[in-house]
């Protein structure tokens, strides 16, 4: 049973430390791509502000997708 919950708080760790980075990514390439006004002297930083809180925002559920999704691979591997 020790090793199924270090599994689960694996996953959950990777959930928690990549799945914010890539949204944080991909939210600042969208934000560029739609507005044109992103990343000009004007703008004071809000579009990478806002990417930022978007990605610290997508953590904890990040992480918590990271745990169902190994104790869902060890449900699945006793019933089989």
């Amino acid at each position: 049973m020790r090793m199924r919950i270090g599994r689960a708080i694996g996953f959950g760790l990777i959930g928690l430390l990549v799945v914010p980075v890539l949204v944080m990514f991909v939210v600042l390439g969208l934000a560029h791509l739609l507005e044109p006004s992103c990343g000009t002297p004007g703008d004071s930083g809000g579009c990478e502000m806002g990417a930022a809180s978007i990605g610290f925002f997508s953590a904890l559920p990040a992480m918590a997708i990271g745990v169902a999704v190994s104790l869902l691979m060890d449900w699945r591997a006793g019933k089989a």
